[in-house]
């Protein structure tokens, strides 16, 4: 994985600690909303967290298939990002 690591694993801490924030706020019976806020910010990290898992994809993994002038592999990794951006849309 070339995406920053250290930033990453921090923020996917953050996100695990929020998921624990809101199993404890499911238990203690808390208001919807509240609920329903902290599980929208822990998507948005997520989210975050993705877009530049796969931007370092794009960077490094897809434009060194490209650059070192294989097209399979090159076509197997936009391929690849094909595929996610399907899983994206849905």
């Amino acid at each position: 994985m070339q995406a920053n690591k250290d930033k990453t694993l921090r923020k996917l801490k953050t996100v695990r600690g929020q998921l624990d924030g809101i199993i404890k706020m499911v238990e203690d019976d808390r208001y919807c909303i509240d609920i329903s806020n902290q599980i929208m910010a822990s998507i948005s990290i997520l989210k975050n967290i993705n877009t530049e898992v796969l931007s370092s994809h794009l960077e490094h993994c897809v434009y060194d298939a490209v650059n070192k002038g294989s097209t399979e592999d090159g076509i197997e990794k936009i391929e690849e990002i094909e595929q996610v951006i399907k899983k994206l849309s849905k």
